[in-house]
């Protein structure tokens, strides 16, 4: 060490050595800026500016040029954690990669663009009118769990490296599940422990002590009566002492705030900052941070010193563990390349693994695979070209994107395309963006300032060939290098119309929005809650129409902008139908997409609520139109598109085959396409129960697991585990081999079908002494591939934990010596079951 270098600058100490002799130089001030998510420099320690808020839910999110994969339910469907593993390996690679670029050219820590990731969200799918359930991987504890542990392991990379390659996040802790409109004043006061340890905890237990996440997000309600965030019970009893925990807790955005603002069980930010940080809350992140008081709360004697430490080292541990305080030759992910972004392999990867998100719900007298360019075919539908709606939501923006349609425009040669309808409306519009044009490019320009006054110099332009459709929920943003806040937006065009009569300008939006026709203002908006607009312009052939659509944020949760010009009418079913004469096959792609499903959304129109739903079935317009497709006798194929169960149960009587796509990535369409055509056989079973209606569904705020997913309901349309396949597979007996504490199950699986494919072996427990618990709950999976003829010998091996189950005599999870039943086959259903009785 030479004389100039202290101890926390000396890289050959460890990071806890390093931590305690930094934490020793620190005033209380500085130690409570470094509990903010957006920590500044504090240039006399050489400590640079840090954010701890970034994404990557699936893929690197917030940026451009990087892979965009399918939606974490989608993924879930793959029941393939290995290829999970290498998703987030690749998902790592990209957020080191840009990193290490930006700070290499002299740049420093950007917000959203750091080495700390929040995800995986492991909070359990109880319900699919939740939102966010997109998000997740499923209503199962140990499917979430197995998922999760290949996410964290992939992000963080392997423990025997001297430094972290990033720290990830499990989120939200605990039983957080929707509705999103009560998240911020909800009192879950009525969970059972039974629910609790055996349904809403088993992610966050794994991934602490199995795959050693470095980071843990309280979640915004309450539970029994006290804020997550300042929650004894679940902070210190549960995380720490009897899991074990040592890492770091960071709130979920505002969570702090609402302890005095929303749940008022404080009096106001110091008391808040307090009761968070006695609990064990070490990193805010907010909008108004209240730990910017804890110099106050210290000195009122509300909390130590000595307690501020604990949370400060513990943070500075994770940033020593990062290597961001060390010379980058030293950390070895900092020699990852800016060329990884986006680059082959990744792209081939997320083709991989949208391949295996595809879940085949139906296939009527085997209507699937379509044989290529052997007849011609209709596409319709408002998802098929969809594109943004790919990307599901907390995602990137991909270099290119190949949508359902392009997908199958690669395939096949005689298609038709017509869009039909929007995803909700009855009426379409159809647009004009070919008769717009500004400074001779098509369409529609788009201009956005990272300030709310559209002044300066821009920091981007956009132009769009048609309807514009942007939002910063989850985590999007208008356009490259635009802030998720605090922005501005000017969408120019002029309309050159060919023919007279009306056109309307649509434009939707949530903030300061105004509408301009030749210079005159013809609508002007300030509103938190989006606003549709409807303005029509009588139109003369070869004159000139400048329009213009100004936008600035307003502070509330989240912005979004829809704007269409086109000519409008009401759906005439009859009409379009009329158009596929001749054509006998028709491909409809629907479903609703991640704008009307996702975080605190500011939407609220028939069946949608503030990013939930409420009701799960499909939307009448999309649900009468394949009606009238089935009665014009066409063969229909249905391609649904969502983060989400629909209930579909009217379609398996007007469709021919469903095909299960969810928000799949940047190569779903080729990967759709592949399935469609049989370049593919599809082999994604299903991570959540979808029910035939929404008259199935306890209530939303119920948090009981009662009636619920495939632990606790019977009855579904399509089961959890449940996807159909181009072949066909027979599953014979199994055979237990007793070693010690553990099983060993070896199951012979045979592909007796004619082509090449993938069964996913299931295995359910039931515990035979328990009246009260799960019908049957996963506790092994495995995937066998096969080809046509092939036979294989499946094993999948159960230890104690496999037989843990909850036991109301001492409200714990234990494994209980008796009898079980062992459950395995090709789904939850009873009927693709096989059982033995076994005591354990």
């Amino acid at each position: 060490m030479t004389a100039q270098q202290l101890p926390y600058q000396n890289p050959k100490l460890s990071a806890t050595e390093r931590a305690k002799d930094l934490l020793s130089r620190l005033t209380l001030d500085e130690k409570a800026l470094l509990m903010l998510d957006e920590s500044p420099a504090i240039p006399r320690l050489g400590i640079k500016k840090f954010f701890w808020w970034s994404e990557a839910l699936h893929g690197a999110a917030n940026m451009s040029n990087v892979t965009v994969f399918p939606e974490p339910i989608g993924m879930a469907a793959s029941f393939n954690n290995q290829l999970l593993y290498n998703v987030f390996t690749a998902t790592s690679d990209e957020m080191r990669a840009q990193y290490n670029h930006r700070m290499l050219n002299g740049g420093e820590d950007e917000k959203f663009h750091s080495l700390s990731v929040w995800t995986p969200n492991v909070n359990i799918f109880r319900d699919p009118r939740w939102g966010r359930g997109q998000e997740t991987y499923g209503e199962d504890p140990y499917l979430t769990s197995v998922m999760g542990t290949a996410v964290v392991k992939g992000l963080q990379g392997p423990e025997s490296s001297k430094y972290r390659k990033l720290w990830a996040c499990a989120k939200h802790y605990a039983v957080h599940s929707g509705p999103e409109y009560t998240r911020h004043t909800a009192n879950l006061n009525d969970v059972s422990p039974r629910d609790l340890w055996e349904t809403y905890l088993p992610a966050f237990k794994t991934l602490v002590e199995d795959a050693k996440v470095r980071e843990v997000m309280c979640a915004y309600q309450r539970l029994d009566d006290e804020p997550c965030c300042g929650n004894n019970r679940l902070l210190q009893q549960i995380l720490r002492d009897e899991w074990g925990f040592k890492y770091l807790v960071v709130s979920d955005c505002g969570a702090v705030t609402d302890i005095y603002e929303s749940h008022k069980t404080a009096s106001d930010a110091v008391h808040a900052t307090a009761k968070a940080a006695l609990a064990g809350t070490d990193v805010e992140c907010g909008f108004n941070y209240t730990y910017k008081s804890i110099p106050d709360a210290v000195k009122r004697g509300l909390i130590s010193e000595a307690e501020v430490d604990k949370h400060v080292m513990r943070l500075l541990e994770g940033r020593f563990e990062l290597g961001e305080m060390d010379d980058p030759s030293l950390v070895e992910w900092s020699k990852i390349p800016y060329s990884v972004m986006d680059c082959k392999e990744h792209r081939q990867t997320a083709l991989d693994m949208a391949h295996q998100t595809i879940v085949l719900l139906q296939n009527k007298d085997n209507v699937l695979p379509l044989k290529k360019n052997a007849e011609k075919i209709a596409v319709i539908g408002p998802n098929a070209a969809n594109t943004p709606m790919m990307w599901g939501n907390y995602n990137g923006t991909p270099n290119h994107t190949v949508n359902i349609l392009d997908g199958i425009k690669a395939k096949q040669k005689n298609v038709v395309y017509i869009k039909g309808c929007d995803l909700t409306d009855n009426k379409i519009v159809n647009p004009l963006f070919a008769q717009c044009s500004i400074n001779g490019k098509r369409g529609l320009r788009g201009t956005f300032w990272n300030n709310t006054e559209m002044s300066g110099s821009p920091v981007t332009t956009q132009y769009y060939n048609n309807m514009v459709a942007v939002t910063t929920a989850g985590m999007h943003n208008f356009a490259p290098n635009v802030k998720i806040e605090d922005f501005s937006a000017k969408y120019e065009t002029t309309l050159h119309p060919l023919k007279a009569g009306e056109v309307v300008v649509n434009v939707e939006g949530c903030g300061d929005f105004e509408v301009l026709v030749n210079g005159k203002q013809m609508q002007k908006h300030h509103t938190w809650r989006t606003t549709a607009t409807r303005t029509p312009i009588n139109v003369e052939a070869g004159k000139n129409y400048n329009i213009e659509i100004r936008y600035k944020f307003v502070k509330t949760w989240g912005a979004n902008m829809k704007i269409n010009i086109g000519t409008e009418s009401t759906i005439d079913y009859d009409a379009i139908i009329a158009k596929l004469k001749g054509i006998n096959k028709v491909v409809f792609v629907g479903g609703i997409s991640p704008a009307l499903e996702g975080e605190e959304m500011p939407v609220n129109i028939d069946g949608f609520k503030g990013g939930d739903r409420t009701n799960i079935e499909l939307p009448s317009v999309q649900r009468n139109f394949l009606q009238a497709l089935h009665n014009a006798g066409k063969t229909v194929v249905y391609v649904n598109c969502s983060g989400s169960a629909i209930a579909l149960e009217p379609e398996t009587k007007n469709c021919d085959a469903i095909v299960q796509a969810w928000y799949a990535g940047q190569e779903g369409g080729t990967a759709v396409a592949d399935v469609l055509f049989g370049d593919y056989n599809p082999s994604g079973k299903l991570p959540i129960t979808f029910y035939k209606s929404t008259k199935q569904l306890p209530d939303f705020e119920d948090y009981s697991m009662k009636g619920r997913t495939y632990r606790y309901f019977s009855d579904p349309l399509f089961a959890f585990g449940y996807g159909e396949s181009y072949t066909k597979f027979n599953i014979g007996k199994a055979e237990l081999e007793h070693e010690g504490d553990s099983i060993l199950m070896k199951v012979p699986v045979e592909n007796i079908g004619t082509k090449d494919g993938t069964e996913i072996l299931q295995v359910y427990i039931h515990d035979m002494q328990d009246a009260n618990g799960p019908i049957k709950s996963l506790r092994g999976f495995c995937r066998v591939n096969l080809k046509a003829g092939q036979k294989q010998v499946a094993k999948i091996s159960l230890n104690k934990k496999s037989f843990e189950f909850f036991d109301e005599s001492t409200n714990t999870i234990r494994t209980r010596h008796g009898n079980f039943e062992i459950m395995y086959g090709s789904s939850s259903q009873d009927k693709d079951l096989q059982k033995e009785t076994i005591m354990f």
